[in-house]
């Protein structure tokens, strides 16, 4: 034992340790990227998820996912005129797509997906959150 530890009494080493394994539980939270993909274009969508999900696995980066949310269908009603006393045409419909993929630890390669250039119809949103681990008591 070192010269500085025969001082330091048994209450202190252990108020020590105890200080040491909390610093240790919040080093180790991940960070969680959740990165949303939406499109009307659902081919294009699965081929951009896809290509993205290949190159994790490629990378051996932790990725859950794409988990696919319910089609959203939109409806657009459509005035034959300006006026109040116009008809209607048939109302305009569009369906949205919708993946979601999670990318747990791997900051850089998480970096990188969402500084990809995507093609203007997929509409990307990203979050990124700080999870505790299971049984950390924090």
């Amino acid at each position: 034992m070192t010269p500085l530890l025969k001082r330091i009494s048994e209450t202190q080493r252990k108020q020590m340790a105890f200080c040491h394994s909390r610093l240790s539980v919040r080093l180790q939270m991940p960070f969680v990227t959740t990165l949303t993909f939406s499109s009307g274009d659902r081919h294009r969508l699965e081929d951009i998820v896809t290509e993205i999900k290949e190159s994790a696995e490629q990378k051996g980066v932790e990725l859950k996912g794409p988990h696919p949310k319910q089609p959203q269908e939109l409806r657009v009603p459509q005035s034959k005129s300006l006026g109040p006393s116009g008809g209607r045409f048939e109302s305009w419909t569009h369906t949205v797509y919708t993946r979601t993929i999670e990318i747990v630890g791997y900051e850089e390669f998480a970096r990188n997906v969402t500084q990809r250039t995507f093609p203007n119809a997929i509409h990307v949103e990203a979050g990124v959150e700080q999870r505790t681990q299971v049984g950390s008591g924090s």
